[in-house]
């Protein structure tokens, strides 16, 4: 195999292979198809390269593009090759077949030196690669298959196909035979096979009537008892990610809907298992939002999680949960490390600008370079770890398709612009076949580079200032919590309040102490005004007039003794029942002169005697 990196692209006419540097040039033997492709894929190590026509899946040296087998084979719309290459698994549309005739079995395994088909299954869902996992071995540096439904384990000896309700173990020298070992378990939704020295294989079971998910890991091809089991509570789907030892797993637990309603995206949680059982436990974020992204480093040692509400948060964790690093906050979802684990890459790509920032993990998280990766689809390391592939895809967008590579520094090296392009990947390789190189040596770019203007990362807009606070220092309160701003939280509005108190300019403070003060003498004023007691018998006359204004009824006498009401309540109170006295006095009245008066008129009436022996309590007398 060639020691220089490589990758491919198909477009909607053709599929090339492009060495990169320092050549940058398309492998010449390589017979590009022509007419319809549906899809195209490297074998796990990167020796081989298949791609499927219309009527053909054709495999060839990645290195030579020399031809290797071609099979005859139809409508395949999914390729995947076992670990170390030797097996080729293919995914037709099923077809309907007629009355009482067996189902199509349109998911095939093929030896890849004969081309002799070993095996074939019904395999309704297109699942196969669409939640590909690719894991560097810890001996061999091989890059292990892991689809949803059928794997392989990391030697190729067993492989495990899903099928409901029960997991099935096959010896992969005996494909065609029935299967030596079976997993029942109701419900079973997803497993994922330890990339490890072992045959440990995670399964899980989603929440059913009430009854948690489950999370159970076994020794395959034994499933007598699981090594572990844990319940997880809102957890509809995970995500199932190995360390490349196969001994942590992580489980990021997701839900379609946030019942609690604070979230669109749901609900998400994070747990790290040791398969040896002397860790487990639920990794705790410290910021409220969705999970963006989960990677584990290819040193096993550590993991970093993207996550919270814009702007996210990255933190950087080591295998046992514990917190090592917390990076600047921004616009972040995506999160990569270089094969070497010497860079990590920390992004924002779909619906964010594609700013991306790289940072030197062996220097102390040193920021090394921030490019612009706008519109980019795929964003994927080179097996050196030296360069950045950006790729911007059709469907997603159908304007500036293309390749972009960036050296490490953040140089753009190659550019290649296409029309329509489907896909793009780099070759798999070990990362040992690549010595770990420095990023100030810088290589010289390609001609198509110079011929691109590199736009800067665009900084995103800070908060609103009016002009006149332009130009100033900007508070603390007015700052986004990424730009080094506080990040808000129920118990600091008293805080917030005294900063906005300091900001305030001189005479606005003045005209903020002058209303307090009037407020503070009208409500002490009111206050001396009603606790004022009788000073003399004019005033006590005068009072008494002014409390009780109000005439008494035909036929009534006026309170005894010419009543006061020192308690403003009590004399409110006299007023209203006088109100209500009157009103009876009137009705009786014109029911004394034959009107025919309504039920609730006639009810007030019956009042009387309550309204008048509550005047009495006040001191009124007929």
């Amino acid at each position: 195999m060639s020691s220089i990196p490589q990758l491919f692209y198909r477009t909607s006419k053709t599929i090339g292979l492009i060495d990169s540097a320092p050549r940058y040039a398309e492998v010449s033997d390589f017979q590009k198809p022509s007419g319809t492709t549906r899809t195209c894929r490297y074998s796990p190590f990167g020796g081989l390269f298949a791609y499927t026509t219309v009527e053909s899946v054709v495999v060839v040296e990645s290195s030579t593009g020399r031809s290797l087998q071609t099979i005859e084979l139809a409508n395949v719309y999914e390729l995947a090759f076992s670990p170390k290459g030797t097996y080729l698994l293919t995914w037709e549309r099923p077809l309907k077949v007629e009355s009482g005739q067996p189902p199509h079995a349109n998911l095939k395994i093929f030896e890849v030196a004969t081309g002799n088909n070993l095996a074939q299954f019904v395999q309704k869902a297109q699942t196969m690669a669409l939640i590909e996992m690719k894991i560097e071995m810890k001996t061999y540096g091989l890059l292990i298959f892991l689809s949803r439904n059928f794997q392989f384990t990391y030697d190729e000896k067993f492989c495990a196909r899903l099928v409901p309700n029960e997991l099935q173990f096959f010896e992969t020298s005996k494909l065609g035979s029935p299967s030596t070992q079976k997993l029942n378990l109701d419900g079973i939704a997803s497993f994922a096979l330890s990339p490890g020295n072992s045959y440990n294989v995670a399964v899980f079971v989603p929440e059913l009537k009430g009854k948690p998910a489950l999370v159970n890991v076994y020794n395959a091809p034994s499933f007598a008892k699981p090594l572990s089991s844990k319940s997880l509570f809102k957890a509809e789907k995970v995500v199932l990610k190995w360390n490349k030892l196969g001994t942590s797993l992580i489980v990021w637990s997701q839900t379609e809907v946030d019942q609690t309603g604070k979230s669109y995206y749901g609900e998400s949680n994070l747990y790290l298992r040791g398969i040896a059982g002397n860790f487990d436990c639920r990794i705790d974020l410290d910021k409220e939002g969705p999970i963006h992204d989960v990677a584990w480093s290819p040193d096993s040692r550590e993991f970093a999680v993207v996550y919270g509400y814009m702007p996210a948060k990255t933190m950087i964790f080591n295998n046992r949960g514990e917190t090592i690093r917390t990076l600047p906050l921004g616009p972040r979802n995506t999160i990569l490390y270089s094969p070497h684990g010497k860079y990590l890459i920390v992004a924002g790509f779909g619906n964010l600008q594609g700013e991306v920032n790289v940072y030197d993990r062996l220097a102390d998280f040193k920021k090394v370079a921030t490019i612009d990766g706008s519109n980019t689809s795929v964003c994927e390391w080179s097996p050196d770890g030296q360069y950045l592939m950006f790729a911007t895809c059709s469907p997603r967008l159908r304007v500036d398709n293309g390749v972009k590579i960036f050296h490490v520094s953040g140089k753009l090296v190659y550019v290649n612009e296409m029309a329509e392009l489907f896909a793009a990947s780099w070759r798999p390789e070990p990362a040992e076949t690549y010595p770990l190189r420095s990023a100030d040596i810088i290589p010289e770019a390609h001609a198509s580079a110079a011929l691109v203007e590199v736009k800067a990362p665009v900084k995103a807009a800070g908060a609103y200032r009016p002009p006149h606070a332009r130009g100033s220092a900007t508070p603390l309160h007015f700052k986004r919590e990424d730009e080094g701003g506080l990040a808000f939280s129920p118990q600091d509005s008293d805080r917030l309040q005294k900063q906005r108190d300091e900001m305030l300019s001189k005479s606005a403070l003045k005209n903020k102490k002058k209303r307090e003060a009037k407020k503070a003498k009208e409500d002490a004023d009111k206050a001396q005004k009603d606790a004022a007691p009788t000073t003399s018998p004019t005033a006590s006359s005068n009072a008494t007039a002014e409390a009780s204004p109000v005439a008494p009824p035909p036929g009534l006498s006026a309170p005894k003794n010419g009543m006061t009401f020192e308690n403003p309540q009590d004399e409110k109170k006299y007023r209203g029942l006088m109100k209500k006295l009157r009103a009876i006095e009137d009705l009786k009245m014109r029911q004394a002169a034959g009107e025919k008066l309504e039920d609730t008129q006639l009810a007030k009436i019956k009042t009387e005697d309550t309204v008048k022996k509550d005047l009495t309590a006040l001191g009124w007398t007929e």
